[in-house]
């Protein structure tokens, strides 16, 4: 893997659904993104397969899903885990797939294939050393202009949480620790104590 030279070519989502399906990447602004870099060998030459999160990254997924799961039950608003195909700017050539950890959608009608078309309601990142700087930065600008309405970052390492809350006028972000009891934005009454996420546990 080397840094994309600007001479690369861009690609879409056509190109996107035609790459082997065990090549796990995103693509961003038109770039193919496997573990947070950059990856310039499309088609790839030898089937790829991202690295497996940390079991860490696994369990606080997993958490933090079955409780937006439970609190969900009945209501309009559905909740899907990652590998979910979220294309956020479709309206500007769809070069942009992404597969957050976790996502809300309140809008069936965005739901289409393998998954939505359109920015979800709320977006839960689960960072992880390789992935942080990008979940901070670029996915943040993204999911800001694409539209999307909340947005955690979770660390599994620090056991902290950003949660941010886009506004037309710009935007909130509130940083938790494991110590507190966290409530959504978008899903009223939906509050997830922070300690049941981040537990450390005999198995």
């Amino acid at each position: 893997m080397s840094p994309l030279r600007k001479e690369e070519p861009r690609y879409t989502y056509k190109d996107y659904i035609t790459w082997d399906e065990n090549f796990k990447c995103e693509l961003i602004d038109g770039i193919p993104y496997v573990d947070g870099k950059p990856y310039d060998e499309i088609p790839p030459k030898a089937v790829m397969l991202a690295p497996a999160p940390a079991w860490q990254h696994q369990m606080v997924s997993g958490e933090l899903f079955f409780r937006i799961r439970a609190f969900l039950e009945g209501k309009p608003c559905k909740v899907f885990s990652s590998p979910f195909d979220v294309r956020l700017n479709t309206d500007e050539g769809d070069d942009t797939v992404v597969q957050p950890d976790i996502v809300v959608i309140c809008d069936s009608n965005k739901l289409s294939g393998t998954g939505c078309i359109g920015a979800p309601d709320m977006v839960i990142e689960v960072s992880s050393p390789s992935t942080t700087r990008r979940d901070k930065l670029d996915k943040f600008k993204m999911y800001q202009k694409a539209g999307v309405r909340e947005y955690w970052i979770v660390e599994p390492d620090t056991k902290l949480t950003d949660v941010v809350i886009f506004k037309k006028e710009g935007y909130d972000m509130t940083r938790y620790s494991d110590k507190d009891i966290i409530p959504s934005y978008v899903l009223t009454g939906c509050e997830i104590n922070m300690n049941d996420i981040f537990y450390d546990r005999e198995f």
